[in-house]
């Protein structure tokens, strides 16, 4: 890897068919896939008509894809196999980890004013269902000057059960100081848990769970990790395994004894797992980092997404019709913006997406994303600035 010479760089992205003809900037919504995880994909899927959907051989290989699935995950994550549940996304790893508290009457659950609407419905119903409070902290305003984690502290209440935050916030792109905040949750006389929406740190962020120490981690492969959509996870500490009960049950979930019958559950992450999947996503997703893995370590691939939001940053700021909402560059590879015209953000992106320049609007605060990762060139940077600076 050799960040400061382009042409690396260049053959390196001929394995991503999504970057040929357009500038893309919308990896915290879905990567581009490099050609490696398609091709697994497609062989995965031909192996199993080959020897047979349901054969012997096909079910074995089913139970190998999936520990081969939580073991790259937990390699990525710094967290044991065991710890890992295999979802279909992020919004699935929430629903487990939300519906599988025991919650009584008078519970509350803290929010912040930057979580994703699925988590927030989430969270509304089980309000509604089981007489619990919600509340939400406002964390928003902290992007330029304040701690997150202060504000956070101030809104725990005497019932507070569980705070749901997100370790990047997809809409304005700050990282949220996590240990911090789970420290102070850890520490109360009664402590509180931390379920994390890690939606757009997997893959641009490197990380360690185990020493992080949140108690749900719940992420997907299809964003920063450039893997092909349904496949994601869920981290749960080992000390909170047993706080959890599975909501959604299936034959993945338990163990069985010699005449077929349940006989308790999985002890591990399995536990939460249900039926049948698409298993040979698994093998694409393992292939797309194993192509990320060749350009960098995790590390590595952070510091040039650092760099490049950075760049991007600093060019949207020298032009008058731009506001960028962050007042110093990134911490990570999230760059939002207004523009100070009277063109909507929609026909803005609309616009620039004929152009080929792909970016996406966000609505609360009413703005426009860019996501540059380390595969984005200086060029397109360069490009899209150029294209706003024209406005």
């Amino acid at each position: 890897m050799n960040s400061a010479d382009p042409a690396p760089l260049q053959r390196h992205r001929q394995q991503f068919p999504g970057l040929v003809n357009k500038a893309y900037f919308n990896f915290g919504g879905q990567g581009t896939m490099p050609k490696a995880a398609m091709e697994a994909i497609y062989r995965a899927y031909e192996y199993v008509q080959q020897q047979g959907p349901f054969s012997t051989k096909v079910n074995d290989w089913v139970v190998q894809e999936g520990a081969a699935m939580r073991a790259a995950f937990g390699q990525e994550l710094g967290a044991h196999p065991d710890t890992i549940t295999l979802t279909e996304n992020v919004t699935a790893g929430c629903n487990i980890a939300l519906w599988g508290i025991p919650w009584e009457a008078g519970d509350h659950i803290l929010i912040t004013d930057c979580e994703h609407p699925g988590v927030i419905a989430i969270i509304k119903e089980i309000a509604r269902r089981f007489e619990v409070r919600v509340s939400t902290c406002p964390i928003m305003a902290t992007l330029n000057r304040g701690n997150p984690a202060v504000v956070i502290e101030q809104h725990l209440q005497p019932q507070t059960r569980l705070v749901v935050v997100s370790h990047l916030l997809w809409n304005t792109g700050q990282i949220l100081p996590l240990a911090e905040i789970i420290g102070i949750c850890h520490s109360r006389e009664r402590p509180i848990q931390v379920l994390v929406d890690a939606a757009q740190s997997v893959g641009s962020m490197p990380l360690d769970l185990a020493a992080l120490g949140a108690d749900f981690y719940a992420f997907t492969g299809h964003k920063w990790l450039c893997g092909p959509a349904g496949v994601g996870g869920l981290y749960v500490r080992p000390e909170a395994l047993e706080t959890l009960a599975p909501t959604f049950v299936g034959w993945r979930s338990i163990n069985m004894d010699s005449t077929g019958m349940p006989t308790g559950w999985k002890p591990n992450g399995m536990r939460f797992e249900v039926a049948t999947s698409a298993y040979p996503l698994y093998a694409g997703l393992r292939a797309a980092i194993a192509t990320h893995s060749k350009w960098g370590t995790a590390e590595e691939r952070a510091l040039q997404i650092q760099k490049n939001a950075e760049y991007l940053w600093q060019g949207l700021s020298l032009l008058p019709k731009v506001q960028c909402l962050r007042s110093t560059p990134p911490d990570a590879g999230i760059v939002s913006f207004r523009l100070k015209a009277d063109i909507p953000h929609k026909q803005l992106v609309q616009a620039l997406e004929q152009q080929g320049f792909y970016l996406r609007t966000i609505i609360s605060p009413d703005c426009v994303r860019a996501c540059v990762h380390y595969l984005t060139l200086p060029a397109e940077m360069d490009q899209l600035i150029r294209v706003l600076a024209s406005l």
